[in-house]
This record gives C-alpha cells, sequence and structure tokens, in this order.
C-alpha cells in the first residue's frame, strides 16, 4: 500500500522560513510527478508548486520567487522550501504524487500538515 508522509508544518512569524517534506512508502516505481497543495476552511485545494521526475517545475504566482521545490527520485521523496512566509500562506499542507504509464494512472495523498503564519 502506497502511502504519503508529510512532516515539517508548524507555526511562524511572518517573514520566517519553514521546509515541508514528504517521503513516500511502499511504491516500487518511481512517481512521474510529486506536488503540494494547500487548503483553507474558506477555499478549495490549490497546487503550490510541482516537479517531475525530470526535475521541471511549476509554481503558482502567489509563492513564485518565494518558495522552492525540490525531490529526491531515488527516494521518491518531494520537499517544499517555504520563504518569506506571509499570513495568507496559512494552510493544510498536502504531498500529492502521480504515476503512469501508457495504460494506467495512480494519484496518492498524504494526511496534510497544517502551517500558520502570523503576522
Amino acid at each position: 500500500q502506497v502511502q504519503l508522509k508529510e512532516s515539517g508544518g508548524g507555526m511562524v512569524q511572518a517573514g520566517e522560513s519553514l521546509t515541508l517534506s514528504c517521503v513516500a512508502s511502499g511504491m516500487v516505481f518511481t512517481f512521474d510527478e510529486m506536488a503540494w497543495y494547500r487548503q483553507t476552511p474558506e477555499k478549495e485545494r490549490e497546487l503550490v508548486a510541482s516537479i517531475t521526475e525530470n526535475g521541471t517545475t511549476f509554481y503558482a504566482d502567489v509563492v513564485k520567487g518565494r518558495f522552492i521545490v525540490s525531490r529526491d527520485g531515488a527516494e521518491n521523496a518531494v520537499s517544499l522550501q517555504m520563504n518569506r512566509l506571509k499570513p495568507e500562506d496559512t494552510a493544510v499542507y498536502y504531498c500529492h504524487a502521480l504515476w503512469e504509464n501508457s495504460v494506467a494512472s495512480s494519484t496518492y495523498w498524504g494526511r496534510g500538515t497544517q502551517v500558520s503564519v502570523s503576522s
């Protein structure tokens, strides 16, 4: 059974940094893409950043220039370095992973880790 486990959330003040980590277990193959999403009670879950197996990255405009996503493909692990945090970054952050081939695809979610940024 594939599981994604996040860690690194917490409470910080505006302007500080946090690094989230996500490690997969039970997966035989390398994920094609790993990503971070976030969600608040007021908003739908949104994509924050993603990184493909070959290292291509994507960032939401609201975090571009502040967050850095990286991965260890051999370990099926992904990290999110969050710098210059703002109160509006407060959310539950979820790790997401995608595996696909020519005939099938599978997606997986972690259970989330809370990030709270005070002003």
